[in-house]
């Protein structure tokens, strides 16, 4: 009966268990976040640290940006950058595999690194573009992502803890992490018969980085594939984040902790000319990460499934699988 209910929906876990709670509860945690992420590899997560307060403002901020005419929008829009920075106008980023782009413009913003910094204009960091309006976008967006990343930091502690590692295991790792807060605007659909007929939001997919941390979308439509091939309805209530496993570390784990495929879904045809906001914080190591498989996730039952690769070679390669990198 249990195995079902975790099937049919996913956990609800509070991360201040981990954070601050008491060893058992700690320890009570990291055992229900490792059987998740074997299971449906989706959690949804209180407890996080990033406020209502916050996420409103930042919310309120894309959405006056995505409203305004394209030719404002693209002035931040640099194409060299491959996606990684600025806005992605419509009809750019497809799934892997997915012969049709996805019904989606959104805005990327990386790690925004002080002067002096020695990773700073570095390959890996380019520098943030920041629209001129609306002016509350930049300072929502920077602490959005620091409290994400703080959070993420901790998720990982957790991980480490149930692969017996290192609690730090993955600290120097994730220190400048190449990770991203996206923006995304699934824009109004006026004609719905103007779409390719396979068009949808967003195709069904896996992330690319170790683990991404979705702050609550504003409409429905996010679904995950199930063990059994069923697709389930996500939801989570307003003070959770739905976090989930990443391809990077699903490589890493040797599909110890899964990567589960998931898509956004059209609405209903009557509702295809409403919007849709959403905002992942796609958390990276750095590039020179090793995601060759651990030895402790081999065995003679679960063999190597992938080559060895670092963080860096795998995101190109994904790039270029999704047409954002040519």
């Amino acid at each position: 009966m249990a195995e079902q209910q975790l099937l049919d929906e996913i956990p609800s876990l509070d991360l201040s268990h981990f954070t601050h709670g008491t060893p058992a509860q700690k320890a009570g945690f990291v055992q229900a976040l490792g059987r998740a992420y074997n299971d449906i590899g989706f959690v949804a997560i209180k407890g996080h640290g990033l406020s209502d307060e916050l996420q409103g403002r930042l919310y309120g901020a894309i959405q006056q940006f995505f409203a305004q005419p394209v030719e404002e929008k693209l002035k931040c829009h640099d194409e060299a950058l491959a996606g990684q920075r600025g806005y992605t106008p419509v009809g750019r980023e497809r799934a892997k595999g997915a012969n049709v782009a996805d019904l989606k413009e959104f805005y990327q913003i990386g790690q925004e690194l002080p002067e002096g910094d020695p990773d700073r204009g570095q390959p890996d960091y380019p520098d943030n573009i920041w629209p001129q309006n609306p002016p509350a976008f930049r300072e929502a967006a920077i602490e959005a992502y620091r409290t994400l990343e703080a959070a993420g930091k901790q998720m990982l502690r957790a991980i480490a803890l149930y692969l017996g590692l290192d609690e730090a295991y993955f600290e120097d790792k994730v220190y400048h992490g190449n990770s991203i807060v996206r923006a995304i605007h699934y824009f109004p659909i006026e004609n719905p018969d103007a779409i390719a007929p396979d068009a949808v939001r967003a195709a069904a997919h896996g992330d690319i980085n170790l683990i991404t941390l979705l702050m609550g979308a504003s409409a429905e439509g996010l679904e995950v594939l199930r063990r059994d091939g069923k697709w389930i309805g996500i939801t989570a209530l307003p003070d959770q984040l739905v976090v989930n496993v990443g391809d990077m570390l699903d490589r890493l784990t040797n599909h110890k902790l899964k990567s589960t495929i998931h898509r956004v879904v059209n609405p209903p045809r009557e509702k295809m000319n409403t919007p849709r906001y959403s905002i992942p914080f796609f958390m990276h190591p750095r590039s020179e990460m090793d995601l060759t498989c651990l030895e402790s996730c081999i065995d003679a039952n679960n063999p190597k499934r992938y080559t060895d690769i670092t963080a860096g070679a795998f995101l190109e390669e994904r790039l270029r699988e999704i047409g954002l990198r040519k």
